[in-house]
Formats: C-alpha cells, structure tokens, sequence
C-alpha cells in the first residue's frame, strides 16, 4: 500500500478512479456475471468498502484491480445471500476459480472487447435509442445519472427511472452480452457508431473546468479500431474512426496557456498531431471510394478539409458549405444546416448569413451553439447590441464553465463592452 497524495482525500480519489476505471472495470465484472444489475452493486459495494480499507491504510499500489477483485468478492457474497442460490453454485464456482487468477488479469487494459459487448448489450434493437444512450453512457463510461440527465434536460429522478427499467428489461429479455454476428449487426451498429461518439464528444464536452477527459476520448477510438478489425470495410465505421482520429489531432493546440478555449481561427496548427491526421485523412478517402457515403465519412471528409489547409485564412469554405449540404441530405438535422450557414458566411457574408438563420430557429431555440453562431454573425456584420443579446442567451444555455468564459470573454470584447454605450 501506498499513502495518499497530500492533499487528496481518499474520498476524492475514488471519485478520480471510479470516473476514470469505473466503465472498464464494470465491463469486466459483466463479462464475468452476465448480469448488470449484480455487476453495478458488486462495484459500488467494492467502492464503499474502498473508503474504508484506504482511508486506513492509504491507496493500493493498482487501485483498478484491488477494486475488481473486491467487487468479484462482494458478487460472490451477493450470490450466496441470494434465494436461488442453489442454482447459482456454478455462477460462484467460476467467479471463485477467477479470484485464483493473477491480479494483472485485474488490470482495466486486459479486458479485451468487453466493453464492446456491453455497448452491443446496451444497444439491443429491444431499448429506444434514448435508453440505449443513457445506459451506456452510465454503465461503460461510468458519467453519473445527474449528468446524463442534464444532457438530455430530463429531471435527474426520470433518468434514474429510465436506467432502472432498461436494467429490468435487459435482465428480463435474456440480452446476451456479446458482439453479435453478421444478422445482428444491422440492427445494432446505428446505435452502436452513435454511442461511441458520443463517448468521444463527452471527452470533450464534460461540465467543470476540465476541458479534455482524455480517457474517453482514447476508450471511443479503441473501440473505433476495434469496430474496424471486427467488421472490415464498413465506411460508416471507417468514417468515425476518421472523424474522431482528426478531431482528436488538434487537442494539443485547442486550450490557450491560461486554459481558455480557443477556436479553430486561433489555433496554432503547427500544434496539429499529423500522424493523426494522415491516418485520419487516409481512412475517410477509402471509406469515400466505396461509393456509400453517410453522415460519419462526410463529417470526416469536412474536418479532413480544415486539418489540410495550412491556414484559417486559406480554408475553402465553399467545399466545406457542398460537403454540410451532402451531409444534410442524409438527415433531417437543422444542426447540419446551422454549420453550413456558418460556412457560408465566410463566402456570402455575416449578413447573408443571419438571414439563413430565421428558417431554422425555432427548431433550435434551446441549442446553444445557435445563439453562439448568432452572436458571432451579428459582432462580424457590425452590430453589437444585437451579439449581446445572442451572447446572453448562449451563456445562460451553456453547461461547461469553460464554454462560458469563452462566450463571457467574447461578450466583452464587443464594441462598449458587455453593457454596451
């Protein structure tokens, strides 16, 4: 055992770990299981009773396996206290010949592709595609329910109720945690490519002041790669692994030295990870050739376009507007039309622009990237009292305080400041 970093309580680092592991670890205690609801309370019994042993004797030297094997204990004790325990004395033969095995086998990058299957088991064709999101976004990347519930802008309890159910249902139904074979693909891989990027994006969009959760950003591109050896060939496949390839290349250049955001103007691309970017660019071009484009290769084809041009002022918006009608065309999604008009604006102006807006703002009244859009059209067509108005709106939307000192420090730089003259 090892003492507790100075000023870190015990009780902050489980928090840190179960942030940072819980997904993983809750994978691999489902692949020995085969039961959520049994593997979710084992690990939360594990993680009390981590408080307890580390509060006295500080932190294990692998902190992961110490919970994994204490969660695989408590499943066992579980399994013992339960009605039907006869007819679980396999269930515990093999979890007591597993606590045999050696703790690196504990260890969260020895799981193989089980947080694959429990994303499968998660976006079974039984569940809407709502639950499928929130359950795997609680369950394989472990955010809380509080936070998925303010993702989606339900009441915490709803949410709560929702994960409960989708538990049940999976439970009841007999879901089998396991990537399926070629008939069960169709139905799931949708779901699947959607939940994975929004693991990716949750990397970059969690609430606080931490602007980049790394380990969900490499967990979803894991998983990406993974997809690819599974099914390869697939061009929806390839084209997320592109896109979150190349967005993931300007991470080094996308928080200034004091922690602010900065955009993509303002970026020091010499910052840009190219080898990412070559990989990320190759895959989406393959992907392209195959000749059925969706809204994944499409995304990647447009961020390939900024990740390629050597300065913001050389970007060619007019491929970029093509590319976003393309990808508007595969979807009813006034989110494709709002980043088209962006572009456009580069080509027809900041006041064109703001006309496009009128048509689709009602079925983005509460998005907050359209006001930030509109108040950034506004300040570059010259009206200031009009950008205070979008900015106000976009900062009371937003839900990372990063994102509003941003919009708060834009607010300021307007002409007569944030009260205006």
């Amino acid at each position: 055992m090892s003492a507790s970093p100075a000023g870190a309580p015990v009780a902050e680092a489980i928090d840190r770990i179960a942030r940072q592991d819980g997904g993983r670890l809750l994978s691999n205690l489902v692949g020995s299981l085969r039961d959520l609801q049994l593997a979710e309370d084992s690990l939360q019994d594990a993680l009390e009773s981590a408080l307890v042993h580390w509060n006295r004797n500080g932190l294990p030297a692998s902190p992961a396996a110490w919970l994994m094997q204490v969660a695989r204990r408590k499943a066992i004790d579980r399994l013992r206290r339960s009605a039907n325990f006869r007819a679980k004395s396999a269930e515990i033969a093999h979890l007591i010949e597993m606590e045999k095995q050696s703790a690196a086998a504990d260890e969260p990058d020895q799981i193989g592709d089980e947080r694959l299957k429990l994303i499968f088991a998660c976006c079974h064709p039984a569940l809407d595609r709502k639950t499928c999101v929130a359950l795997t976004l609680r369950s394989v990347c472990g955010l809380k329910t509080e936070e998925i519930a303010d993702a989606f802008l339900d009441a915490h309890e709803a949410m709560a109720q929702r994960l409960v159910r989708a538990r049940h249902k999976i439970a009841k139904a007999g879901i089998a945690y396991e990537v399926p074979g070629q008939d069960g693909w169709a139905t799931r891989l949708e779901s699947v490519l959607a939940v994975i990027y929004l693991i990716f994006n949750e990397g970059y969009a969690s609430a606080g002041d931490r602007h980049i959760r790394a380990d969900l950003c490499d967990e979803a591109i894991r998983l990406g790669r993974l997809l690819t050896e599974l099914q390869p060939g697939e061009p929806e496949i390839e084209g997320l692994l592109s896109l979150m390839l190349l967005h993931h290349a300007r991470r080094a250049a996308r928080i200034g030295a004091a922690g602010e955001i900065l955009t993509l103007e303002t970026q020091d691309r010499s910052l840009w990870d190219r080898a990412g970017i070559r990989e990320g660019v190759a895959l989406v071009e393959r992907a392209l050739q195959r000749g059925r484009p969706g809204a994944y290769q499409l995304q990647a084809a447009i961020i390939a376009v900024h990740a390629e041009t050597p300065s913001f002022a050389e970007t060619d918006w007019q491929q970029i507007a093509l590319l976003y009608g393309e990808l508007a065309r595969t979807a009813d999604n006034p989110v494709y039309e709002l980043n088209r008009i962006v572009a456009l604006s580069y080509v027809e102006g900041p006041v064109a622009a703001l006309a496009r807006l009128r048509p689709i703002a009602m079925a983005l009244v509460q998005y907050q990237p359209f006001y930030a859009v509109q108040a950034d059209l506004f300040a570059r067509a010259g009206q200031p009292d009009q950008a205070r108005l979008a900015y106000r709106r976009a900062i009371d939307l937003s839900q990372s305080d990063s994102e509003r000192r941003f919009l708060s420090g834009c607010l300021e730089a307007l002409p007569g400041g944030p009260a205006g003259t």
